[in-house]
């Protein structure tokens, strides 16, 4: 009782509106309102509204009634944000910009350029960025608070064996195609004019740092390639040596003067400039800028009948796909594996993909493949945003199905695992809610929420 009172209190301290508490305009008109208390948390009618457009445009349906589910899903994720300060769960800077780029470029995708999506949004690129960057920070939070908490649920062999033993005949899940694919990949060469261009573009950049016209954070904003540290100014955190590029690590790690500016570094990724901000032990913390030498359509088509060719004598038998993938494909990941593909996800690695796991250019041409037929060359663009061209070949398909406990045991581990994490994650928000202060406008009182406990 005694921590509800000083919730109270607190809360009343720092929003000073009272439950209901009608926020009026200029004219007298009500414009807002609170209409639920969490903590020390307000949700606004205005929150709610907002949710529910957003909702609208991703085509999201609620379950049950939505001026119910919406407050309830607000104020579960203020539950959420709450224990991750407590629990000094982070998210940096570098991660929410890498977000937003995914994000924008994918908008832009969907709206066919960067000028239409200005146009649709009614605001700029920089404007569009910024208004996503709470939203996102706060899910990323609540995505990180949630894996946190069930981080340490297993299930045993025997226990899925039991559960899909007791599972009605009408609930075993239906296991979609999956495939298997081998590529060989070739990297188009990049003209030694379009590496001095971008070279020299670097060095520009050094010299105007070194001469005090502009810092290092504007021209990493201005002209970094790397979405994922452009908005913080190039900045990475505090990373150790086996997380970076080797390349990249060896010249981080020798640099001793903040105010200098390195060499150019080539890396995986492209060219860079880097400059210390500081060290910790075996970490270092850097900003850099990113410059990637562009992919003439030549060099593209060059490298393209070169795999077509390479295909042909495949196909002849003149030697095996996985011979050419271990000795003439530029794809590190797959060459020491014959050319086979993994698929890395939080539960570990396979060799099986579902079509929309693949990359969107394999995707597209595999799914006209037969089994063992080997595709004609195409570019796509890799992990590391490098232009790639690439022969694809189908290694096997299994078509969709019922689950078997024998063939399909990881997807009946996973879907006993995924309900234990769900049941742990709804235990916890239920007992949270009984150890927080939480008061309900009258209009929700009648609610069927998804988490008892709101309404006392």
């Amino acid at each position: 009782m005694r921590n509800n009172v000083l919730a109270l209190l607190t809360f009343m301290s720092m929003v000073c509106l009272p439950l209901s508490a009608e926020k009026k305009d200029s004219l007298g008109t009500v414009v807002d309102e609170v209409i639920w208390v969490v903590g020390d948390e307000a949700i606004l009618k205005s929150d709610v509204e907002v949710t529910r457009i957003q909702a609208a445009m991703e085509g999201m349906r609620w379950s049950g009634n939505p001026d119910c589910a919406i407050p309830e899903q607000l104020a579960v994720q203020k539950l959420f944000l709450h224990q991750a300060a407590l629990d000094s769960i982070e998210v940096t800077e570098s991660e929410i910009a890498s977000n937003i780029e995914q994000r924008v470029e994918y908008m832009i995708q969907q709206t066919g350029s960067r000028e239409k999506l200005e146009e649709y949004k009614k605001q700029s690129l920089t404007q569009i960025r910024q208004s996503m960057h709470d939203d996102l920070r706060d899910q990323m939070l609540i995505q990180r608070m949630r894996e946190h908490l069930v981080k340490d649920i297993s299930v045993t062999p025997s226990e899925v064996r039991r559960y899909f033993k007791e599972l009605p005949e009408d609930s075993i899940p239906f296991v979609p195609t999956e495939v298997e694919v081998q590529i060989i990949a070739q990297t188009p060469k990049v003209s030694m004019e379009e590496i001095n261009r971008v070279k020299d573009e670097l060095r520009d950049y050094t010299d105007r740092v070194n001469r005090g016209e502009t810092s290092f954070q504007t021209l990493a904003r201005l002209y970094s390639e790397d979405p994922g540290t452009r908005r913080s100014g190039g900045e990475l955190d505090y990373t150790g040596r086996g997380m970076l590029d080797p390349a990249f690590a060896a010249v981080a790690f020798n640099l001793t003067d903040p105010k200098k500016v390195s060499k150019i570094v080539e890396s995986e990724f492209g060219f860079h400039i880097i400059q210390l901000i500081d060290k910790r032990g075996d970490k270092v913390k850097v900003r850099h800028i990113l410059r990637k030498p562009v992919v003439s359509d030549s060099a593209i088509e060059a490298s393209i009948v070169r795999l077509d060719s390479i295909a042909d004598a495949i196909r002849k038998g003149e030697f095996t796909f996985e011979d050419g993938a271990s000795f003439i494909s530029d794809d590190k990941d797959t060459r020491n594996n014959k050319g086979l593909m993994a698929n890395r996800s939080e539960r570990g690695q396979t060799s099986k993909f579902q079509l929309q796991d693949l990359p969107a250019e394999v995707a597209k041409v595999v799914d006209t493949l037969q089994v063992g037929q080997i595709s004609k060359a195409f570019p796509m663009i890799n992990d590391q945003g490098k232009t790639v061209c690439v022969i694809a070949k189908l290694k096997s398909r299994t078509e969709g199905h019922k689950a078997t406990i024998t063939e399909d045991f990881q997807v009946m581990k996973d879907m006993v695992l995924a309900k234990r994490r769900e049941k742990m994650i709804h235990d916890w928000v239920v007992g949270k809610i009984k150890n927080t202060y939480v008061r309900l406008g009258a209009g929700y009182r009648d609610c069927k929420f998804e988490y008892e406990g709101w309404v006392r």
